[in-house]
Order: C-alpha cells, then sequence, then structure tokens
C-alpha cells in the first residue's frame, strides 16, 4: 500500500468514527476482504473507536491490528451488559484473528439425565442436548464420579441402553436383568418399582446435580418423620438410610456456611501470553461447579478485559442465575440486578482464595502438559525464571560453576562444570591442578582458575558463558569478579550460591554488592541451582581423591630407580597394593617381575642385598 494510500484509509476510517454515536454497542472491524478481524464492545462507541486512530497509541499489537482495518460496522445496545453479551456472541460465531482466542484445552466430561420415559443418569463427552439434560462439565473428574456414585447409591437409576416404552411396560413386554438380582436396579421396567416413585428419584437427581442439596435434605428428613408417625417403620429405614448418605456428601463438599446461596465466583491467573479464568458457582454453602477457561492473548489484553468476557463466556455457559458475583478485584462492568463483592475478610474470600488456588493451579498442570509434549519448554521457562529474577541481558543458556578441593593446601585442586541449557554438559566439565598457590588459600586458587579459564577461552575465540555461578557466598563473588571485570575486562554475569550454618543452601546472591535474591527452595530453578552445586562440588572431589591416589603410588615405587611403569602395573596387578609389595619376599617378587628387577624392589624396601 502507497503513502497515499493509506491516507486515503486512514481518513475514511475517521470519517465513520466521527458519524459514530456516543452509546453502548459493539463494534467490528474488517480487513480488506471485508473479513472481521476484530470485534469490541464499550459503553461509548465515539470514545472507544477514535481511541485506536489516536497518534500516542504506543502498543506494537494496536498499531499492527489498527493497519489491517479497512471498514467498520457497530451494533448500539441499551445497556453495557447487552454490550458485552453480544462482543462475545460475535467473538464465537466469527473467531476474528486479533481477539482472544478462547481454548478449552480439551472435553471435559458432563451428566447426562435422558429424556427417556425411565430417564438413565451416565458420564459422557458427547453433547446432543436431543438426549436429554447435561449438567457440567466437571474438570475435576473425581467429583464428577463422586456425585454419580451418590445417585446410584440413593435411587438405583436403570444403566441399560434398552429403549423402554409406557405400553412395553405395561403389557409387560421387559423382564428383570442382572442389576435387579444384585440390588443395582428396582426393576421399573416390569413393575417392580412404580413409575412415579422412579421419576420421584429423578427429580431428586436432577436437584443433587444442581447443587440443590440442602431442600432435598430437608424434604428426606420431614419424610422420615412422616413415614415413623404413621409406624411404616421399614420404609422411613429406607429414607433415613437415603438421608444419612446424603448428608455425609454435603458435610464433604461443604466448604463454607450453607448460609452463602447461588453465587458465582470469579478469579483470573495471566501471563504475557495466556489467561486462566477460574469460575466458582456454590449453592448453600458447597461447590457444585468448578471450571477453567483459557484466553490466548492477541493484543495485551488486560485483565480486566479478560475478566469481564470470561464472566459472560461462563455464566451463558453454566447457564447461570446468580444474582452474586464474587470477584478479586474492581472491574468496569455492571450487570443488571447483579451485586459484585470484593471480600477482604470471611467465607467468600476463602471461595475467592479457593478459585485463585485453582487457576494457578489449572495453569500448572497445563505447564505440566505442555513440558512433557516438549521437553525443551521447561528448560526454556527455568532460564527465562533465571533471566527474570537476575535481570540477566540474555537468556542464561551456558552457566559455568567453579570449586576448589584440598587438604591443608596438599593436591590442591580445582573443578569447572558446565550447564548448557539448565542440563549438566559433562563433555565441557574441566578440572585444574592449582599451579601458583601454596597451602590452603581458596580465595588464590579461584582466582588463579578463573582467569586460566576465560583468558584460554579468549585466546581460542570460544564461546564465553552467559552466566558464572560461585559455590560460595560474597567472597568468592569478589574474587572472580575481579578476574572478569578487572583483569579481563569482560562482561560476564557473576552470581553466588550461599550456605546457612547447617551447611545447607539457602540463598542465590547476584549483584555487587551481592544481594539476596528471593528463591523458594522447594521450586525447580532452586533445584537445579543446586544440583550445578553439587555437580561441581562432586567433580572436584572425585579429582582431587584421584591426585591423592596416584600421589601415594608415586611416593612409594616411582622412586626405586630402573623400575617403569609397566613394572609398576605389573606388581600391582599380582599383589595389589604397595604395602603387600612391601611385605613380599624376593621368591614372590621374582615370580612376579623377574629375578633383576625383584632384587631392585626388595632391595629399595628392605636396604639390603640377597
Amino acid at each position: 500500500m502507497t503513502k497515499e494510500e493509506n491516507e486515503k484509509r486512514l481518513e475514511y476510517l475517521r470519517g465513520i468514527v466521527r458519524r459514530l454515536p456516543e452509546k453502548p454497542g459493539s463494534y467490528q472491524f474488517y480487513d480488506d476482504t471485508h473479513t472481521i478481524i476484530y470485534v469490541g464492545k464499550a459503553k461509548n462507541l465515539k470514545a472507544r473507536v477514535s481511541s485506536y486512530f489516536h497518534t500516542e497509541v504506543d502498543r506494537f499489537k494496536t498499531k499492527v491490528l489498527v493497519s489491517k482495518i479497512h471498514d467498520i460496522s457497530y451494533t448500539v445496545v441499551n445497556t453495557e451488559e447487552d454490550a458485552l453479551l453480544l462482543e462475545n456472541s460475535l467473538i464465537k460465531k466469527y473467531n476474528p484473528r486479533y481477539n482472544v482466542l478462547l481454548k478449552d484445552g480439551k472435553t471435559y466430561p458432563s451428566i447426562c439425565v435422558t429424556n427417556e420415559y425411565l430417564p438413565r443418569i451416565f458420564n459422557t463427552r458427547t453433547i446432543n442436548k436431543k438426549w436429554g439434560t447435561y449438567y457440567g462439565p466437571y474438570s475435576h473428574i473425581g467429583s464428577m464420579y463422586a456425585v454419580l456414585d451418590l445417585i446410584k447409591e440413593l435411587y438405583k437409576p436403570r444403566t441399560c441402553r434398552f429403549p423402554i416404552t409406557k405400553e412395553g411396560v405395561e403389557t409387560g413386554k421387559y423382564k428383570v436383568c442382572l442389576d435387579y438380582h444384585i440390588k443395582r436396579c428396582k426393576g421399573p421396567c416390569c413393575g417392580k418399582q412404580s413409575i412415579e416413585e422412579y421419576q420421584k428419584n429423578i427429580m431428586q437427581a436432577r436437584e443433587i446435580l444442581k447443587g440443590n442439596t440442602r431442600q432435598i435434605l430437608r424434604d428426606l428428613k420431614t419424610e422420615m418423620e412422616q413415614l415413623a408417625m404413621e409406624l411404616r417403620f421399614e420404609e422411613a429405614e429406607e429414607v433415613k438410610r437415603k438421608y444419612l448418605a446424603l448428608d455425609g456428601f454435603v458435610s464433604r463438599s461443604e466448604v463454607v456456611s450453607h448460609t452463602i446461596n447461588n453465587v458465582d465466583v470469579f478469579s483470573i491467573t495471566s501471563d504475557e501470553k495466556i489467561a486462566y479464568i477460574n469460575y466458582i458457582h456454590v449453592s448453600n454453602g458447597s461447590i457444585n461447579q468448578s471450571f477453567t477457561i483459557e484466553y490466548k492473548k492477541m493484543l495485551d489484553e488486560s485483565d480486566e478485559e479478560l475478566l469481564q468476557l470470561g464472566i459472560i463466556e461462563l455464566r451463558e455457559r453454566f447457564k447461570s442465575d446468580a444474582k452474586e458475583i464474587v470477584l478479586p478485584q474492581e472491574i468496569d462492568i455492571n450487570l443488571e440486578g447483579i451485586k459484585i463483592t470484593i471480600p477482604k475478610l470471611g467465607d467468600k474470600k476463602t471461595l475467592l482464595d479457593l478459585s485463585i488456588m485453582n487457576g494457578k493451579q489449572y495453569k500448572f498442570d497445563r505447564l505440566k502438559q505442555a513440558e512433557k509434549l516438549n521437553p525443551e519448554q521447561k528448560q526454556v521457562r527455568l532460564m527465562k525464571e533465571l533471566q527474570d529474577k537476575l535481570r540477566l541481558p540474555s537468556l542464561p543458556y551456558q552457566i559455568e560453576c567453579f570449586d576448589n578441593s584440598n587438604i591443608s593446601g596438599s593436591d590442591a585442586v580445582a573443578a569447572c562444570v558446565v550447564f548448557k541449557k539448565m542440563k549438566p554438559s559433562k563433555k565441557d566439565y574441566k578440572h585444574y591442578n592449582i599451579k601458583t598457590v601454596v597451602g590452603p588459600d581458596d580465595y588464590a586458587s579461584m582466582k588463579e582458575v578463573v582467569h586460566r579459564r576465560y583468558s584460554r577461552l579468549l585466546e581460542e575465540d570460544e564461546k564465553l558463558p552467559d552466566l558464572i555461578v560461585a559455590d560460595g557466598g560474597k567472597g568468592q563473588m569478589e574474587v572472580i569478579r575481579e578476574v572478569i571485570q578487572d583483569e579481563l575486562n569482560l562482561d560476564i554475569p557473576i552470581a553466588g550460591l550461599a550456605k546457612n550454618d547447617k551447611h545447607r543452601t539457602n540463598e542465590l546472591l547476584y549483584g555487587f554488592p551481592p544481594m539476596s535474591i528471593q528463591l523458594k527452595t522447594d521450586s525447580e530453578l532452586f533445584h537445579v541451582l543446586t544440583q550445578l552445586q553439587d555437580e561441581v562440588h562432586r567433580f572436584a572431589i572425585t579429582f582431587h581423591r584421584d591426585k591423592r591416589s596416584k600421589h601415594a603410588l608415586h611416593s612409594e615405587l616411582d622412586e626405586i630407580k630402573g623400575i617403569g611403569p609397566k613394572t609398576k602395573d605389573a606388581l600391582l596387578m599380582k599383589l595389589k597394593s604397595v604395602k603387600k609389595i612391601q611385605e613380599a619376599d624376593l621368591k614372590t617378587l621374582i615370580g612376579c617381575i623377574g629375578e633383576a628387577k625383584a632384587k631392585l624392589v626388595y632391595q629399595h624396601f628392605h636396604n639390603s642385598v640377597e
């Protein structure tokens, strides 16, 4: 598009904006093929749409959207609530490119009560409203099966799929099946249970699925007392069994006072790309619905905008008629006849916290599911988390960690381990013999090794690490900083892992002067960092142990003139240790390495010639 064509396009759009009414409604943006690319809602159409064409708009994605607009249409409505409903409807109908994308993740099961003469009750993932009434969906499968088990225990609805008709029952067409004999069905198809009783049971089951358990308990108690007064004790006992079973279920599912009735609770958990909105419906103090939806962001939408959309979507989906909505924050929404509550204390705050916890758990579960399909996603997430914690200029793809090992300064060594993409890269591990330091001086040893490591990388033009981690606190970090910044003039971020009095790693340090970085000790990132620390410690100790062993052998056998490496290996292979070589008689040594060399070894240890 030329500059002149773009100016003509913008002038045409501004003309439409100038004519827009200052009333609530929904607006639609079209591209050059007259396809709807965005649907929005507004309390004031003219003010809202004109904001897109202000020169100070600084959101990149919004600028991209505006560059694609070639036409605008709108629909005026009476209230803000109608504008929200219309926006939600149009988004689902047209699925515009720049609107948030509703992602359910997977099809959750629902419970169906069929429209048959003798209704059945079962769980299904297929929704066909011609078959019956659906309750759900249930995002927590265990809760769904708990409700189904309760209904089966209380009412014993039929499970057979036989198409039973009224005429067939009246003419005695059917016979009882195995479920009747094992007392899982009362045989309504054969007249063993009256149709009236069966339909009453189904009606009560529907109320349980709606969450109206308190009313059923009151009805059962009244019925039980009436039967007892009429001396119908067996029937009263059966009703009592149902009452106790339902009361036990309610007591387990009740989370707050039963005075909280018919309330919707919403919360939002979001990041840069996705928002998760959790919905909980409470009836008589019990949660009878909990569900989370996922919105993929397209235009850096705010939590308030997404929460508005989620409230409309979820209330419509679950056909909620609740007159009170509990929210975590104030939002600009006005629903007719509905009270908005932002609780600070009490039972409603407990429900809100529960909703927030469910939203966070759903986000965590989705993240884990994605990471199982793509393991690299977890590594990138951890690198991004560490980058954000330390405010690093780039992702810490390559991390290097140093540690020293010596005993009173003898056999001093150091080790460097390398992690790439948060995993050990063992082929890049390096160990060092300390050359210039005498005695147990950890700081001087660290300084020597760090200088040797990075001066060589510079000489060989090898890749430098994105982060250096010191196995220690402020002192070790300062030594590394002196080499990296002052001597080699490099700009590599430096962190430290400090231990507490019990010699357990308890904090991550960063910056100069070093500051403690808030990091939960049970987090995945902390576990990776402690793995890095454990690995460098293991590698340094192993190298030190090997060096001590070789040194011990050298001090005993390498001092014997005329005895070379092959002879030493032969002796150790046969006699296993220096001590046994020293204790061996001449005959034994001759049998191992021959007479001439055996005399040299024997003379060395016994200071005499046989």
